[in-house]
């Protein structure tokens, strides 16, 4: 472990890129793995992780709902082990994200204290109840090929799994669904489980819209989500606009659905 720990500092000091002999001694993957399992050692602290949210925020917004065109994902609700998880491999070079990886590196966002802090902050937040939808057009097909290949890891209702890292997926904007399907279908996403890689290969575009649609459309728990109207009130107004942040993030528009209902949670 003490081995592994000096690596990581070798490979992560100022945010460094490999020396030679890191390299040949892990690759990004183990280097993520490691500041994963240092993360997972700390004790969280809450406050600590409000205050590192900051440079998130620009992106994010304060209420860590994301973009509805699917630039950015929403982050509020999710799993604190999967958000330690993406943001090591983003660290570590093992998920490339030209937009993310200057805010993740150790000189702005911090060590595995603040990776730890700004995880348990974010897995707090409420998430929006109006994140960008599909057409509504296939949802019938969209729950059977859901429940055929997506259910055994992400869950009936879309909820992930803390243990093994899995992302929930309800209520994520369905255009940030579609673009991270491209990204791993294509390889692009380097971080992606193998198995789910050949799961979904042989999907065509009716197919992915349909299980990306309807996975959009799963809902969390009630408690998870925000009242309509809900701001952050860790952001007040000279925050926002210290930030460059509008005082109210925009209503999340909602694809007309005129031939089904959103399925309900099980």
């Amino acid at each position: 472990m003490k081995t592994t720990r000096r690596l990581f500092a070798l490979l992560l000091a100022g945010g460094c890129a490999l020396t030679a002999a890191g390299a040949m001694a892990a690759t990004p993957a183990e280097v993520a793995q490691a500041e994963y399992d240092e993360v997972m050692q700390k004790t969280p602290d809450v406050d600590n992780g409000r205050r590192a949210y900051l440079t998130c925020a620009v992106c994010h917004l304060p209420e860590g709902w994301g973009s509805v065109d699917g630039t950015y994902p929403q982050i509020a609700g999710q799993l604190r082990t999967v958000i330690i998880k993406q943001l090591a491999d983003f660290r570590a070079g093992n998920r490339d994200n030209p937009l993310m990886y200057p805010f993740s590196v150790p000189g702005i966002l911090g060590g595995p204290q603040e990776i730890a802090d700004v995880a348990a902050y974010v897995a707090q937040l409420p998430m929006t109840p109006h994140n960008a939808l599909g057409p509504g057009t296939a949802l019938e097909r969209g729950k059977q090929l859901y429940e055929e290949n997506c259910l055994d890891c992400h869950g009936a209702d879309g909820r992930g799994d803390v243990a093994e890292h899995i992302p929930a997926v309800a209520a994520q904007h369905y255009p940030y669904l579609m673009r991270q399907f491209d990204m791993i279908r294509s390889g692009q996403r380097k971080n992606a489980d193998s198995e789910m890689v050949k799961q979904i290969e042989g999907f065509g575009p009716a197919e992915q819209s349909a299980v990306l649609d309807y996975t959009a459309r799963l809902r969390p728990p009630a408690e998870k989500l925000a009242v309509d109207g809900w701001t952050n009130p860790d952001f007040p107004h000279y925050v926002r606009d210290a930030l460059g942040i509008r005082a109210r993030p925009p209503a999340m528009p909602r694809t007309p659905t005129p031939s089904a209902e959103p399925p309900p949670a099980e």
